[in-house]
């Protein structure tokens, strides 16, 4: 395969533990394919701590680090955005500052974007772990075709959003990231399809996603479904979603909000998730 360049981008904020930005960057490092470039958004302020392995990196390596230090926090949204302005290439490969990437993941989706220039997104199916990435509790199983992740974006997220590798120009011009609380990834790829962006997943988890048993507390907090619901709502006016699709969603939201966490986990694990 004739070698493509790409960015890799990351945001990272205060409350992120040292050791898992480190295991992060690792494993972007460890691709069999190497990015040409990894920009890290400081959206501030940052422990001491981050600072300094940040720095440290720069200095080890300063034509492969990109660093976009923030005067404020803006946010995840709006931290990509600014980020994703000083990615040198056209293909950006997501990642979240606590997860770990396979090392073969880039080198897969640079392989469908070889395959397909008409391609604009290709995320992949993820294994959820607690403390250990060898403890794997659940996956995430997300449509592979494009008509099927259609089918499936009016009610729920396509793309598990670490994962995904996307054209920088396709993204930009369907209006970046929104600030939109915790959903700006659902919010974007729902834009992104709506905008005819030819779309896939590669069926197979080569992304290992940092989660923990807070996660479901998080998940039914009230801003957490309002917000949810807010952007399924937006998208059945412009005509994407169906009457039925809001409420479903609207339904689903009011169930998670009200049921208590050890109900939630069953819902999370046996339905919307695939129990290791």
């Amino acid at each position: 395969m004739e070698k493509i360049k790409y960015s890799v981008l990351m945001s990272i904020y205060n409350k992120e533990q040292l050791e898992f930005f480190i295991k992060s960057v690792e494993s972007m490092l460890r691709q069999t394919i190497k990015p040409d470039e990894i920009v890290i958004v400081k959206d501030r302020p940052l422990t001491a701590e981050l600072d300094q392995a940040i720095n440290r990196y720069k200095k080890q390596n300063p034509e492969l680090f990109t660093i976009v230090p923030l005067e404020k926090n803006l946010g995840l949204g709006p931290a990509l955005n600014e980020g994703l302005k000083k990615c040198r290439n056209e293909l950006v490969a997501r990642m979240d500052t606590d997860d770990i990437s396979l090392e073969n993941r880039c080198e897969l989706q640079l392989k469908e974007f070889n395959e397909n220039p008409e391609l604009c997104i290709v995320g992949t199916w993820t294994n959820e772990f607690y403390d250990e990435p060898s403890n794997i509790v659940t996956s995430r199983i997300v449509p592979e075709k494009h008509e099927d992740i259609m089918k499936f974006s009016r009610r729920r997220s396509p793309f598990n959003h670490p994962t995904v590798m996307y054209r920088k120009s396709a993204v930009l011009g369907c209006g970046g990231y929104q600030d939109v609380l915790r959903k700006e990834d659902i919010d974007l790829f729902i834009r992104m399809l709506h905008n005819d962006c030819l779309s896939m997943n590669i069926p197979k988890p080569l992304l290992l996603f940092r989660s923990n048993k807070d996660n479901y507390k998080r998940r039914k907090t009230w801003v957490n479904c309002k917000s949810y619901v807010s952007v399924i709502y937006r998208f059945w006016k412009m005509g994407y979603s169906s009457t039925l699709d809001l409420v479903i969603v609207v339904i689903g939201q009011i169930v998670m909000f009200l049921s208590p966490v050890w109900l939630l986990k069953i819902i999370s694990d046996k339905i919307l998730r695939k129990k290791r």
